[in-house]
């Protein structure tokens, strides 16, 4: 449980992010996504809503689509809110058990298809198979287990529990000191990871390191207008609150 003090440092981070001018699906995924975990009412999820064209969600980045629309359907999931045509349209843009034979691609994906209650197995095998030296970043390894722990809970199956296990624990050995990993994103998406994986215990000492990384301003990141940073932070917050 966090302290009042605590407490303080998240609602600083929302006043922060309120005054922001918040406009890519990124940024406003990952901060309805925040809104969802603390409960706070989410002015945010309209606007996500009014950026989809057509079946998806168009990213001004090349190649982006498959992965602001996994991080959309996613973060409208923690609301209650599932489109059945961008779902439609992720499982259609799959293609020999991955989405563009990327491994962000893929991940994203499956969590999202995972968060509106679609199993994949195919595209677990090809995460698991696929898995390999090139892959064995930290953030890269815990988006893995972010979507094979998410499908993992959704179907019951246990086939993926000791790679899980592994890559938890390869994870939490590349662990600074302090309790943080190199940048602060990364941090968030293998604290994120661990908890999933029900690494509670072993992540106090990250969730010190996380609050102690807040600005005066009430944002986290390198730069003063890390939107999605400090929208990844609160995130965190709000998930080990709630675990």
């Amino acid at each position: 449980m966090l302290s009042n003090l605590e407490f303080e440092i998240v609602k600083k981070g929302f006043e922060w992010l309120s005054a922001q001018q918040i406009q890519s699906v990124k940024e406003l995924a990952n901060t309805v996504s925040a809104h969802a975990f603390w409960g706070l009412p989410d002015p945010y999820i309209t606007r996500l809503i009014l950026k989809k064209e057509g079946d998806c969600w168009n990213s001004s980045i090349r190649n982006s689509s498959i992965r602001d629309t996994a991080r959309a359907c996613s973060a409208l999931s923690t609301e209650g809110i599932i489109f059945r045509a961008p779902e439609k349209w992720l499982i259609s843009m799959k293609k020999g058990g991955a989405w563009n034979e990327d491994v962000y691609d893929t991940a994203y994906s499956l969590g999202a298809l995972a968060d509106m209650e679609i199993s994949d197995r195919e595209g677990c095998d090809w995460l698991y198979e696929n898995y390999g030296p090139a892959w064995e970043q930290v953030g890269t390894t815990s988006l893995i287990i972010t979507a094979l722990k998410k499908q993992e809970k959704l179907t019951g199956n246990r086939d993926f529990e000791v790679f899980i296990r592994e890559r938890a624990e390869w994870v939490l050995s590349k662990k600074g000191q302090d309790g943080g990993w190199e940048h602060i994103s990364t941090s968030n998406l293998a604290i994120q990871a661990l908890l999933l994986a029900g690494f509670k215990k072993e992540v106090g000492d990250s969730i010190n390191w996380l609050l102690g990384k807040a600005r005066e301003s009430g944002a986290w990141g390198n730069k003063e207008d890390d939107i999605n940073a400090t929208a990844l932070a609160l995130s965190t917050l709000g998930i080990y609150e709630q675990s």
